[in-house]
């Protein structure tokens, strides 16, 4: 195996060596045996000269092939990885980011997939039995913290790659593949570090970083108004989940089962989570308790939330009015200095401004980290001027990170394709008017309550 030297070390190798091998090659002109016309004291004929001519010309032939192996020995882009012509690796063990493993298999075709799991995940890849069958390298880390800390783990991300790059040699290309939060560790990895990662493949993400916590604070928020109670006046009480139970269920009911008061909060929730979306309430179901306590401000994520800049949404006919509603509602700003670009970027708003592609996939019906994300995330690389670098496909189904292998096996396989052969894959439009198509080429099976399933 070839280790990584770095370029100054390299550069400064070559010149050295070079140096030496022309010193040497000057030396043997010097030292070549002599023609025997000269030791006999003649003078020399054209054929002694022509002959010593040869054999300086090959001493400098033997110096451009030296230099020339030593920078195929010496530079990890040129040089070819010995493990693809070895055994497989599997690498576990202890890091400055926790704990990690490495996979590389047979015949290792020098790509590399770093996956960074979700909020309580664990490090291995869902994709691990795709990428060992079709040559692909994996690693993982489980973190230095099971807290939600993108600002930390992009950092243990790196030091995986480097860690990787030590241990095993340098890959033809990095894709960085986030699930849940590890999807706003991809984001953040690629606008905070670009030329890194060649690629990223997000399924289920917090696609849109910190916007998942003005989400979280703004249906917090709306729960509050709409049940009449001051559910919110100290959020880090102990009896908090207790006090939903008893104050703000009765007041609103749940999904199926709305009071007036209760339709009204789903309609804004409706339009903060991404509109009418195939299986919204199978999946709001799921979370809709769950939500009055998540990001709680005690958390670094809930203390960047902010609700300063939301303007609420409601459809007309249930006797509220919009204006009213958002002039009324309570609003959350964030700690000071929680989102700032200059001393938190990670928590800060993202920008969109890509420059590798990224392919994401995404539950229509996903409550905990909604369809709304990607939704602002389009609209940034709109405004940034990359949305050709971001593909988004809907998955029509109700939960969280609940996607099928075969079709992230796919996206992998596609985003692949654009990476190496500039194959753009297809998507959905997911800011369309009229959701009610969304998914459907990347759904293999239909939800038994999809509506689709009635056409």
């Amino acid at each position: 195996m070839v280790p990584a030297v770095p370029t100054s070390e390299r550069r400064s190798l070559r010149e050295r060596w070079a140096a030496q091998i022309r010193a040497s090659a000057d030396r043997g002109s010097q030292c070549s045996p002599r023609p025997l016309s000269v030791a006999l004291g003649r003078r020399g004929s054209a054929h002694d000269r022509t002959v010593q001519g040869s054999i300086v010309s090959i001493s400098w032939r033997l110096a451009i092939v030296a230099v020339a192996l030593l920078e195929l020995a010496t530079d990890p882009a040129l040089s070819t990885p010995s493990v693809g012509n070895s055994g497989p690796v599997s690498r576990h063990g202890t890091y400055a980011g926790g704990s990690y493993q490495i996979e590389v298999p047979t015949g290792w075709n020098g790509g590399l997939v770093i996956f960074a799991h979700g909020y309580g995940g664990v490090e291995h890849s869902p994709l691990a039995t795709h990428l060992a069958a079709n040559g692909y390298a994996w690693a993982a880390s489980s973190f230095r913290s099971g807290a939600y800390r993108p600002d930390w783990f992009v950092v243990d991300t790196l030091q995986l790659r480097d860690l990787f790059i030590r241990e095993i040699a340098r890959p033809r290309w990095t894709i960085i593949h986030g699930q849940s939060m590890g999807g706003h560790i991809a984001i953040a990895s690629l606008e905070l570090h670009p030329g890194v990662y060649q690629g990223a493949l997000i399924e289920c993400g917090v696609t849109d970083g910190v916007t998942v916590a003005d989400l979280g604070l703004a249906y917090q928020a709306a729960a509050e108004y709409f049940a009449g109670v001051p559910l919110l006046d100290n959020m880090t009480r102990p009896d908090l989940a207790a006090r939903v139970s008893e104050l703000w269920l009765p007041a609103l009911g749940e999904p199926g089962r709305y009071t007036l008061q209760g339709q009204r909060f789903d309609s804004v929730v409706k339009h903060l989570f991404g509109g009418d979306l195939p299986l919204r309430l199978e999946g709001l179901r799921q979370r809709y308790v769950r939500r009055m306590t998540l990001f709680p401000r005690t958390q670094m994520l809930g203390q960047a939330g902010s609700t300063l800049h939301v303007r609420y949404r409601i459809d007309s006919g249930l006797g509220v009015d919009e204006d009213e509603l958002n002039r009324k509602i309570r609003r959350f700003a964030p700690v000071a200095g929680t989102r700032s670009r200059e001393t938190n970027p990670v928590f800060a708003e993202p920008t969109g401004r890509l420059t590798v592609p990224v392919l994401t996939l995404h539950e229509t019906g996903d409550a905990e980290a909604p369809f709304s994300l990607e939704q602002a995330y389009r609209r940034r690389t709109l405004a940034a001027g990359t949305s050709h670098l971001l593909v988004q496909r809907a998955i029509r189904w109700p939960g969280h990170c609940g996607i099928d292998g075969e079709v992230r096996e796919q996206a992998f396989d596609d985003l692949v394709a654009w990476i190496e052969r500039g194959v753009k894959p297809a998507g959905d439009d997911v800011l369309a008017a009229d959701p009610s198509k969304l998914g459907l080429r990347w759904t293999p099976i239909l939800h038994p309550d999809d509506t689709a399933r009635r056409h």
